[in-house]
């Protein structure tokens, strides 16, 4: 280990780099990503850490396309066994990739199922990329009842009220 990463962890190390994303601007986009590839590269092959953190400076880059395959090849090589936290977020980021080029009923079919999963912070990013995906499918009421629920628990007030508003938009009337 160099002087350079001395008592720094490769998350650290990661997370350095992602904190300091929006310092590259989109001219430097290229350079981002080589710096993520390079981290990535310290790890085995067929690491699903690398290959999600790759998928996500494809993404962050604006390059839906190119983080779709590799999004996949995470989770199928066991990404969400490796880090529960990181499988749910590339499901999230898939799903709105997918919704992106053009493929939201993937991110729908992707995403359904993580409404029951065991809830974390990330339910509501859950909840707000499906409904993205729903809307992009003509499904806007579905869509709009996900996003009040979830805004709803946020609420000082009229939480109760806005929850009933929300199961009604997708309840059918009598």
């Amino acid at each position: 280990m160099n002087d350079e990463h001395a008592g720094r962890t490769w998350d650290d190390r990661v997370a350095a780099a992602w904190a300091a994303f929006d310092t590259y601007g989109e001219d430097r986009a290229a350079e981002f990503r080589a710096v993520i590839d390079a981290l990535a590269d310290e790890l085995p092959g067929d690491s699903p850490l690398g290959l999600f953190e790759r998928a996500c400076a494809w993404d962050s880059t604006g390059h839906s396309d190119k983080a779709v395959p590799l999004y996949r090849r995470a989770l199928a090589r066991g990404l969400g066994d490796v880090s529960g936290y990181k499988g749910r977020r590339a499901k999230i980021q898939l799903s709105s990739s997918l919704r992106n080029i053009g493929r939201p009923e993937e991110g729908v079919e992707l995403l359904t199922p993580e409404l029951d999963a065991p809830s974390d912070e990330l339910d509501d990013a859950v909840r707000a990329t499906l409904a993205l995906c729903l809307a992009s499918l003509g499904r806007e009421r579905e869509g709009l009842s996900l996003v009040l629920g979830a805004l709803a628990r946020h609420l000082p007030r009229y939480q109760r009220s806005m929850a009933n508003y929300a199961r009604l938009l997708v309840e059918p009337q009598a």
